[in-house]
């Protein structure tokens, strides 16, 4: 069974810095793309971010774009999300997440998941 983990959420001031983590356990995602998504209470799961190593692509959100990284280890089950320049706008539930059917696109939705992982809160203070 294929289970996703993630940690590295908290607190941070505005202008700070965090990094998620998402580790995969079952397979390694040489041709999924994975990525993050992220909810607010009262709102659907957004896409942030994500990547696929077999093609070398990433995307990330419009308001997220130069502030935040993602990046998949050597062995393919480990994403971080490294997050610089926050704003209390990041604050949110963040989720990891899977694709094992699709690209790496702007088309990142949460209808394509596959694997979800339990989700990860991060919270800005203004």
């Amino acid at each position: 069974e294929v289970q996703l983990a993630e940690s590295g959420g908290g607190l941070v001031q505005a202008g700070g810095s965090l990094r998620l983590y998402c580790a995969a356990s079952g397979t390694t995602f040489d041709e999924a793309a994975m990525g993050w998504f992220r909810q607010v209470p009262g709102k659907g799961r957004e896409g942030v971010a994500c990547i696929r190593s077999s093609d070398a692509t990433a995307w990330y959100r419009d308001s997220v774009e130069g502030r935040f990284t993602i990046s998949v280890n050597d062995a393919k089950n480990l994403v971080y999300l490294q997050m610089n320049s926050m704003t209390p706008e990041d604050t949110a539930v963040y989720y990891c997440a899977v694709d094992e059917g699709h690209p790496c696109t702007a088309k990142w939705t949460p209808a394509y998941v596959d694997v979800w992982g339990q989700g990860t809160l991060v919270t800005v203070s203004s």
